[in-house]
């Protein structure tokens, strides 16, 4: 039985233990890794790990939504959060309200992420304002990567460092229920952990933050395209899809699958 999960309830882990994210873009995937999952985030990378594009870029609000519907259709009790996707939020609070509102409207989604700081405050107290729950994102922002370019970790500079840290207060400030961090140098990362007032979620900056999260597919060896630094591969399962498959092919060449158990026969009279 579904359960409604309450943003005040993720609030309220930090401090007791640390908060386990994951990313989904399907209704199989949700199901598997709901019992696991605090959060769920239906993440614009999905362009790149379902899709085979270069950047996350080239997500858009109809992708987002789709794949949003797939995740809740088998969400029992995780928080399910989704991406605002690059060119939907940026120009205005405004254009930023309209699409939060059509996402939430159309999965029942439970808050909306997106990325930037002192710069997107205005967007985030708007969608707070009218009743849309907002995860924060600061550090490496992908949706301004470039094919890669841009994948740049962050804070190595005092510049850099103190504007993460105005980034984590602005958003703060403007009532984000947490702030994502990624690809923060560790003592700069571990700063804004301890002296932030939400939940903050590390993936590749700091094991001081209040939980992790990384990409599934990173996670099950499924995505080949790079492996981040920042990743661990707790399983492989891309080889074991080629070995299914090329058991399967032995199968089929060879006539052994499929069997009489596997057809369809007239019933007996």
């Amino acid at each position: 039985m579904s359960v409604k999960p309450e943003i005040s309830d993720f609030i309220a882990l930090k401090g007791q233990r640390k908060i386990v994210c994951l990313t989904a873009y399907s209704a199989p995937m949700a199901h598997a890794l709901d019992p696991h999952c605090d959060l769920l985030l239906v993440g614009d990378s999905v362009a790149m790990v379902i899709y085979g594009m270069d950047t996350t870029q080239n997500a858009d609000l109809d992708m987002m939504i789709r794949h949003g519907q797939a995740v809740m259709r088998r969400r029992q009790s995780a928080l399910v959060v989704i991406d605002l996707p690059a060119g939907s939020y940026e120009n205005s609070p405004a254009q930023a309200l309209a699409s939060a509102a059509e996402i939430m409207a159309k999965t029942g989604a439970d808050a909306v992420k997106l990325e930037g700081g002192t710069d997107l405050a205005p967007h985030v107290k708007c969608l707070v304002g009218s009743g849309i729950p907002v995860l924060g994102h600061i550090g490496l922002l992908p949706q301004h990567a470039v094919a890669g370019a841009a994948f740049r970790i962050t804070g190595r500079s005092d510049e850099e460092s103190a504007q993460l840290h105005a980034d984590a207060d602005a958003l703060v400030t403007a009532g984000v229920f947490g702030i994502v961090m990624e690809g923060v140098i560790e003592p700069v990362a571990a700063s804004i952990a301890q002296s932030c007032a939400v939940p903050t979620i590390g993936i590749g900056a700091s094991a001081v933050c209040d939980g992790q999260i990384l990409v599934t597919e990173d996670v099950l060896g499924l995505y080949d395209a790079f492996t981040p630094k920042f990743v661990r591969k707790f399983a492989n399962l891309q080889d074991d899809i080629g070995a299914a498959a090329a058991h399967y092919r032995a199968a089929v060449i060879d006539g052994s699958f499929p069997t009489k158990d596997h057809l369809f026969w007239p019933k007996k009279t």
